[in-house]
């Protein structure tokens, strides 16, 4: 009985080309595996490595992480019937093509392969996926995945990948690549600032097509106040605040500058020696936060998924808002005014980044996502961020997102890069921003966005 047994095992071999005789799991079995959400996360640590790697602005990182979330999004929503496309959602967004009715599919791979062919496609230095996927998909069929299932998957995966590429196309991206921030020196507006003196970054941003916003001037702020370094001045009185804080820095105020910096590109000067260092963009920090909590609350990965694609919505459109405003003001930059007619020798704790000042980046889109994320996991969550850990910054602990993006914002004060007033109103237009994305983006069904 057991030579028979082994001799029709055998002639299966041969049949099909199997190297065991081993059941093939069911489909519950391999997409309860598949669906563990740790696979996703691997996918979107790598995509930062790569945008880390390859020094993309903080605005061109956030719309890279909103494509890729996308497509990994609208490949899942089949996979949960509580969820649907975010066709008709997203700004001139059309529906993902759906699966072949009737066939068998493993949702959770065709996500994570829809989102890493976003991330190819989107970045530069693509040979770090090469080394990076070869096991990662292998994985799946350690978890049982059948071959025709993975090959299934696989392709309804790229379907939706190029499904958000044709959509990506048509953003105004390329449009914008090329162009010059006419630096004007008129007294009062920005020009760049030392070390490297670098020319402005994305004066086109506010043409790039808005996620759920209605225009890129939808959530203006007010007006910075008058330029005028005369003493007593609202102007004068922030820039006085700036210069003496700088000069004041304990190490607490230190530590939560340093956390908080994201600068993309940092250029250190030794001497006659300039070298560049490279660190995580704020909105990649604000979805390894999302991470973070997503697995301290043990979420399913539609739930997570939802959660990143939804933030970096978020991130994207503040982005855009605060662009839009930081070339329409084009605010001077503390050190410039300091340096003029200060203190010549005076330099901020942080290296200014090379845009205007107002209003303050990181409080618009650190506010957008923290609203978000409170909306969609929960207010008043604990957390603790060793995100940059690896970077050399450190570990904080939060009582809630809106405590981590109140640091956030106090940061740039603290570094020396922005006035108080660029932060309240930044907070004040993000808060609005992540309001309006969950008002207008409802990934579950069932739920009427408000109009």
């Amino acid at each position: 009985m057991n030579h028979t047994i082994r001799f029709g095992c055998s002639l299966m071999l041969l049949a099909v080309g199997l190297t065991s005789c081993r059941k093939s799991a069911t489909p519950a079995e391999y997409n309860a595996k598949a669906a563990n959400v740790e696979y996703y996360n691997a996918a979107l640590n790598k995509l930062t490595d790569v945008i880390i790697h390859d020094i993309f602005s903080p605005p061109v990182a956030s719309r890279i992480y909103s494509y890729a979330n996308l497509a990994g999004y609208e490949a899942l929503t089949p996979f949960d019937p509580q969820y649907e496309s975010m066709g008709g959602k997203l700004k001139r967004f059309q529906a993902s093509p759906k699966p072949e009715a009737g066939k068998e599919y493993c949702f959770p791979l065709a996500s994570t392969h829809a989102f890493l062919t976003i991330a190819r496609a989107l970045t530069f230095s693509v040979d770090f996926y090469d080394e990076f996927e070869k096991p990662f998909y292998e994985q799946y069929k350690k978890d049982g995945v059948p071959d025709d299932v993975y090959d299934r998957s696989m392709a309804y995966g790229e379907a939706v990948a190029k499904h958000v590429l044709d959509y990506a196309a048509k953003d105004g991206y390329k449009e914008t690549r090329g162009f010059k921030h006419t630096v004007t020196n008129e007294e009062g507006t920005w020009v760049p600032t030392p070390p490297a003196y670098m020319d402005a970054a994305e004066p086109q941003w506010n043409k790039i097509r808005c996620w759920a916003m209605d225009t890129c001037s939808q959530f203006k702020p007010p007006r910075p106040y008058p330029y005028t370094i005369a003493p007593g001045s609202p102007y004068k009185k922030e820039v006085d605040e700036v210069y003496e804080i700088g000069k004041k820095m304990d190490k607490q105020q230190q530590d939560i500058a340093y956390f908080w910096d994201d600068n993309a590109f940092v250029m250190n000067v030794a001497g006659h020696v300039m070298f560049a260092s490279k660190k995580m963009t704020p909105g990649g920090h604000w979805l390894a936060i999302a991470e973070t909590v997503a697995r301290q609350k043990k979420l399913t990965m539609m739930h997570a998924v939802e959660a990143y694609a939804l933030t970096s919505f978020a991130l994207s459109d503040a982005f855009i808002s605060c662009w839009d405003e930081k070339y329409r003001s084009r605010m001077i930059r503390p050190e410039t005014v300091i340096n003029k007619y200060m203190d010549p020798k005076w330099t901020p704790f942080l290296q200014t980044p090379p845009f205007p000042e107002y209003t303050s980046g990181h409080s618009t889109i650190t506010a957008a996502a923290a609203t978000v994320l409170t909306n969609l996991i929960g207010d008043n969550i604990a957390f603790t961020d060793s995100t940059e850990f690896k970077y050399g910054h450190g570990v904080r602990t939060y009582k809630s997102f809106k405590d981590a993006a109140n640091e956030a914002s106090i940061s740039r004060l603290y570094g020396g890069i922005h006035y108080r007033s660029s932060l309240m109103n930044g907070q004040a237009a993000g808060e609005k921003i992540g309001q309006w994305i969950i008002g207008k983006i409802h990934a579950r069904k069932g739920v009427v966005a408000s109009r």
